[in-house]
């Protein structure tokens, strides 16, 4: 009888030993939660997962890639919030998951992995429907909207303000060295231009340099003719304001005539021109005396006609006062 109270005894014990030990470590759990389980195609909702566990157990918990499953593409997993309550360790994560195809899926069961255990969730189904279409009022479908502008980011305009300060910077250089130039180039001295000369001296140099030349010792008389011709042409055209080197010689002896009284500067001019139209269009070969008598009389009728300038009046000597004056 007493045996059996003892086995009795043992095996209640036995029991409590169980019970607590069992009280003492309790399984893990998986859960899952669906916001939606009815959604229109490319709409989005939240897949709640929450596992509870003891705080001193490795829980592992594998994460769905780009695809739950064919059909269902995951959009982001949020991380891992972890809080303990009654002594046990909640675990929860959300998974963003949309569609773009019309169907109705039964998702694949997440798992949990406890040491050699693995603990699955039960199924969610999520339903995805198409956009209901009333074709019978188009009016109440509306334009697609605008593209939206993008934020006002001042780094994206930097490339821009550093080319346009730069083009200003490179303006102002070019602008100060242009007025710099001017600036420069006016406070240069201008040389004076030499004063024209006289007529008369014009043509003095001219026969000068004709008669050293010595072209009809050379037999050159047709250039020299020319010469001492065109020499007297130019002189007259400056001294008298008419266009001597266009007309014939007849006509410019008229107008000599016309300018002047003094027949010998008539006769002289007409020596020289005569002759020169003799050896140019009638090819005479003058003697030597006729040649000098050329040179001599062209140096003739410049002294004669020339322009005499009126003597400038003297000016008055600056008045000295003497000490005797001041007193």
């Amino acid at each position: 009888m007493k045996l059996k109270v003892i086995s009795v005894r043992m095996l209640l014990l036995a029991v409590c030993l169980l019970t607590g030990i069992t009280a003492g470590a309790q399984q893990t759990l998986i859960d899952v939660k669906v916001d939606t389980a009815d959604i229109l195609i490319g709409q989005q909702t939240t897949l709640h997962v929450t596992v509870t566990t003891d705080p001193n157990r490795r829980i592992i918990i594998p994460l769905p890639g780009d695809t739950l499953m064919t059909g269902v593409e995951v959009l982001s997993v949020s991380d891992a919030d972890s809080t303990i309550a009654d002594g046990r360790l909640i675990i929860r994560r959300d998974i963003l998951v949309t569609s773009f195809d019309s169907s109705l899926y039964l998702l694949p069961p997440f798992v949990a992995i406890d040491g050699s255990d693995t603990i699955e969730s039960d199924q969610v189904a999520l339903k995805v429907s198409t956009v209901p279409v009333d074709v019978d009022n188009p009016e109440q479908f509306y334009d697609i909207k605008d593209v939206w502008k993008p934020p006002f980011v001042l780094a994206d305009y930097y490339p821009w303000i550093f080319g346009i300060l730069t083009a200003l910077f490179i303006i102002c250089v070019i602008g100060y060295l242009i007025q710099r130039y001017r600036r420069h180039r006016s406070e240069v001295p201008v040389k004076p231009s030499e004063p024209e000369l006289p007529p008369y001296e014009v043509a003095i140099r001219e026969l000068d340099s004709i008669k050293d030349q010595k072209l009809w010792q050379q037999g050159l008389n047709k250039e020299y003719y020319t010469q001492v011709t065109d020499t007297l042409r130019r002189y007259i055209s400056r001294r008298y304001g008419v266009n001597a080197m266009e007309k014939t010689s007849e006509e410019i002896l008229a107008i000599i005539e016309r300018e002047t009284d003094e027949r010998s500067v008539y006769d002289t001019l007409r020596q020289v021109l005569r002759l020169s139209d003799y050896v140019k269009f009638a090819k005479l070969h003058p003697l030597p005396d006729e040649n000098d008598e050329s040179m001599r009389n062209a140096y003739l009728f410049v002294n004669q006609t020339k322009r005499t300038e009126a003597p400038q009046p003297d000016e008055p000597a600056p008045e000295t006062v003497t000490k005797e004056d001041k007193k």
